[in-house]
């Protein structure tokens, strides 16, 4: 199986934030989780973060939805460079 990483450093923003939109979508998608399962709203999350990127998910973006969810950046990035629905460049 090939290893899918994040694009390099040169090409990955400085920065990512949902948008004001954005943040209310995600927050019905964290609220339909029970308290201390929100982390299964990862895949959507990361959906709607590479949807907002442009059709890839930035490594900040990773950060951000980890911070989100309450979870490790790892975990994230796992997720992301597991399912091939993730774009990472």
């Amino acid at each position: 199986m090939a290893q899918r990483r994040p694009a390099p450093e040169e090409v990955q923003p400085k920065s990512f934030a949902f948008n004001a939109a954005n943040q209310k979508w995600v927050a019905g998608q964290v609220a339909k989780y029970p308290a201390g399962r929100q982390a299964s709203a990862v895949i959507p999350l990361l959906w709607q973060a590479q949807k907002q990127a442009g059709g890839w998910v930035p490594r900040k973006a990773i950060e951000h939805v980890g911070d989100l969810l309450g979870m490790p950046h790892i975990r994230v990035l796992e997720v992301a460079t597991f399912y091939t629905m993730f774009n990472l460049e």
